[in-house]
């Protein structure tokens, strides 16, 4: 288990990236990846009727869609314990099975890190 405050600013800045959008949008969740030219891309859940996407696979698919190659790491802000099999497909994805996934409160503490794979 990881606390905040060891993070390095490039994590903190997504945790705190991820955590804004679950606040302004009012969602379930929040995410933020960082791609490896360093860009963000941060998202909500996608709850329509017709598309169902957690913040995690959002972010990453936005990352896909503006042509990244690779990510250095994620965050989600949710009040779930862990991060679903699917989030963490998704990030291995993209990233890599090594690729470092932060798990954080509302409140913005990381809880844990996962690895992607």
């Amino acid at each position: 288990m990881t606390e905040s405050t060891e993070l390095g600013p490039e994590d903190r800045k997504i945790v705190t990236l991820a955590r804004s959008a679950r606040a302004r949008n009012g969602v379930q969740e929040g995410a933020a990846v960082r791609d490896e030219t360093g860009r963000t891309y941060v998202a909500g859940t996608v709850a329509l009727e017709s598309l169902k996407l957690s913040a995690l696979q959002t972010a990453v698919a936005m990352a896909v869609a503006s042509g990244a190659k690779s990510l250095e790491a994620a965050a989600v802000v949710t009040e779930a314990e862990t991060a679903t099999d699917a989030d963490r497909a998704a990030v291995r994805d993209l990233g890599g099975p090594g690729t470092p996934v932060l798990l954080a409160g509302p409140d913005g503490t990381v809880r844990l890190t996962l690895q992607a794979g």
